[in-house]
C-alpha cells in the first residue's frame, strides 16, 4: 500500500467503481413500474431484471478493466520515481557515475535533471578529493623522505649533519609548514569561512606596496615591474586578503618571467566592478592549459622542483580569495613563450 504505483491504481480504481456504481442506481431506480391490467411486457422493453443483470456484468467488467488499466498506468507514472529511488540507493553505496534517463513529463524532467546534475557534482567533489589526497601526499612524500634519510643517517652515524644540512632540513620544514598553511587558508576560502575583514579600501596604495615589497627579487632578475595602475574609487574589500591575492600574481609572474623581462599591472573601473591586470613577457600558457592554471598543485612546467616552482597552490588560493570577494578570476595567453595576463575582477 506504500508504492505510489498502487495507490495510483486504487484511486482510479475507485473512481471509476464510483462513477459506474452512480450509473447504476440512476438507471436502476429510473426503471417505471408496470402499469396495472395490462396484459403483458412490451416487446421492445427488456424486463428490469435483465437489465439490472446486464449492468451488473457492465460494472464487474469495468471493474476488470479498470483495475487493470489503472495498473498499467500507475506503472508507468511511477516507473520514473523508482528509476531515481534505484540512482540514489547506488550513489548511497558510491557508484557516483549512475545517471538517469530524461524523459517523461517537464516536472519529471526537470527532477531528473536536477538529479543528474547532484550526482554530476557529488562525482567531481569526489575527484577532486581524490585528487587533492594524492596531490598531498606527493607532495610531503619528498620533503618527509628527505628529512627522515639524513635524520637516520645522522642517528646511525654514518655521517653528521653539517651546517648546509641542518640548512637544507630547515628549508624542507619551511616547505611542509607553508604547504600546510597554503591548504588551511584553501579550504577555508573554499568552504566559506575564510574571515574576511572588510573596509574601504584603496586598490591603487595595495598595488604600490605589493611592488615595493617585490622590487628586490625583480632587480635581481632584472625584471622591470611597471605599475600602470589608474586612480580608482575606494572599494569594500579585505586589504590584507587582495595584498596577498596581488603578491600571489606578482610572484607568478616573476617566476615564469625570464632575466631582462617585463611585468606590467593596470586597473580597469566600470559601473558595476574593478579589474586588476598583471601582464609579463613570461613563458605563456598553451591553450588547454588556461582552464587548469588555477587548480591546486598544478604546474605548467612540469620539470620545475617544489623550491623553484612553490607549492602549487599559490593561484588556486588566489581564485579562492576573489571568490569569496564574489568576483572572478581569468587567465588569458597567446601561446607558449608569448606571456601571459592574470586578471581578476572584484564588485564595487
Amino acid at each position: 500500500m506504500k508504492r505510489l504505483w498502487v495507490r495510483l491504481s486504487l484511486m482510479i480504481s475507485g473512481v471509476l467503481i464510483f462513477m459506474f456504481f452512480i450509473q447504476f442506481l440512476a438507471i436502476t431506480l429510473d426503471q417505471p413500474a408496470s402499469e396495472p391490467g395490462a396484459s403483458g411486457e412490451s416487446p421492445m422493453e427488456a424486463p428490469p431484471a435483465e437489465i439490472q443483470g446486464r449492468l451488473i456484468e457492465f460494472m464487474l467488467l469495468s471493474v476488470v478493466v479498470g483495475t487493470t488499466g489503472s495498473l498499467l498506468i500507475g506503472r508507468v507514472v511511477s516507473a520514473p520515481i523508482s528509476n531515481l529511488a534505484k540512482a540514489a540507493q547506488r550513489i548511497g553505496k558510491g557508484e557516483l557515475n549512475v545517471r538517469v534517463p530524461v524523459h517523461g513529463s517537464q516536472e519529471m524532467i526537470e527532477l531528473t535533471e536536477t538529479f543528474n546534475k547532484m550526482a554530476f557534482d557529488l562525482q567531481h567533489a569526489e575527484e577532486l578529493r581524490t585528487n587533492l589526497m594524492a596531490d598531498v601526499s606527493h607532495e610531503l612524500r619528498t620533503p618527509l623522505t628527505v628529512m627522515e634519510s639524513s635524520l637516520r643517517a645522522h642517528l646511525d652515524h654514518v655521517y653528521t649533519l653539517d651546517d648546509s644540512e641542518v640548512a637544507n632540513l630547515y628549508g624542507q620544514t619551511r616547505h611542509l609548514i607553508r604547504l600546510v598553511n597554503d591548504l588551511r587558508e584553501l579550504s577555508l576560502a573554499e568552504s566559506g569561512h575564510l574571515p574576511l575583514e572588510k573596509i574601504l579600501t584603496d586598490i591603487q596604495s595595495v598595488i604600490h606596496e605589493s611592488l615595493q615589497a617585490l622590487e628586490p627579487l625583480a632587480a635581481e632578475k632584472n625584471i622591470k615591474m611597471e605599475n600602470e595602475a589608474s586612480p580608482t574609487r575606494e572599494v569594500s574589500v579585505d586589504p590584507f586578503r587582495i595584498r596577498q591575492v596581488i603578491f600571489n600574481l606578482l610572484s607568478n609572474s616573476l617566476r615564469h618571467t625570464p632575466k631582462g623581462g617585463k611585468i606590467s599591472i593596470k586597473t580597469k573601473i566600470d559601473e558595476k566592478e574593478i579589474t586588476v591586470l598583471i601582464q609579463d613577457t613570461g613563458d605563456g600558457l598553451a591553450p588547454n592549459e588556461l582552464a587548469s592554471v588555477f587548480n591546486r598543485f598544478y604546474r605548467a612546467d612540469r620539470s620545475r622542483s617544489r623550491e623553484t616552482g612553490g607549492t602549487g597552490l599559490g593561484l588556486s588560493i588566489v581564485k579562492a580569495i576573489v571568490e569569496a570577494h564574489g568576483g572572478s578570476v581569468r587567465a588569458e595567453s597567446k601561446g607558449k613563450g608569448l606571456g601571459s595576463i592574470f586578471s581578476f575582477s572584484i564588485p564595487l
